[in-house]
């Protein structure tokens, strides 16, 4: 752990992974006619999309994305760009992939992804969202609002809440980005950006005790939308 990183308590871990369950759907990944997948940090969105691509179960993907202050340095020419070339080297062909590259949060890579597949001639009636693990109950409520004619799957890379830490090596950014999702599942449907979701009282206990801990960083101020 860099000296930059705070220690998390075991505590602070088991009041975390609830929240980590919360935010998965656990749908059944079936066949869709596209799939999006979401730009963010973590690349493992990219090679999820291309395993399940290899697997057939979809025609066309569209990666989207431009960038934000978390991924302006790690992916600097926009994170769909580089996920579409990590996917192209997980054998994706080039033409089964469709690119967006200006969205700033996920309102944006919804419709914007969405006129990029209209003008490719495309209109899905079943859709497959492909984002982080912790992301997919807030990228279903956006597109629940914003495309409600299509069916909506979503998929993340199958990881334990522990594995995915390890993976992205940075406990307090992950802890700090799935209290900041929570916040926006929460505040979202208010501000008409998303459908209402139900949070049991446990998931909210462990939210409210995890921010008074200093767990703030991805959290939207007043007056502000983030990604």
């Amino acid at each position: 752990m860099s000296d930059n990183q705070q220690a998390i308590t075991e505590d602070q871990r088991q009041q975390a992974k609830l929240i980590w369950d919360h935010h998965q759907m656990h749908h059944e990944i079936r066949p869709a006619d596209v799939a999006i997948g979401l730009g963010s940090h973590d690349l493992g969105v990219a090679a999820f999309s291309a395993e399940l691509y290899r697997a057939g179960l979809f025609p066309h993907l569209v990666f989207t994305g431009g960038n934000s202050p978390t991924t302006a340095a790690v992916f600097p020419r926009g994170e769909a760009v580089h996920f579409r070339e990590h996917a192209i080297e997980l054998g994706v062909p080039a033409s089964a992939i469709l690119l967006e590259p200006n969205a700033g949060n996920t309102g944006q890579n919804i419709t914007l992804s969405r006129a990029v597949l209209a003008t490719a001639g495309i209109t899905p009636k079943t859709v497959l969202l492909v984002s982080k693990p912790y992301m997919e109950r807030r990228s279903f409520a956006t597109a629940r609002k914003l495309w409600p004619e299509v069916g909506i799957i979503c998929a993340s890379e199958p990881l334990e809440f522990d594995d995915y830490l390890k993976s992205i090596g940075d406990e307090k950014l992950v802890i700090d980005m799935l209290v900041g999702d929570l916040q926006r599942v929460i505040e979202y449907p208010k501000l008409g950006f998303a459908i209402a979701q139900d949070v049991p009282e446990d998931v909210r206990a462990a939210y409210e005790s995890l921010v008074a801990d200093g767990f703030d960083s991805r959290l939207v101020k007043p007056g502000r939308r983030q990604a």
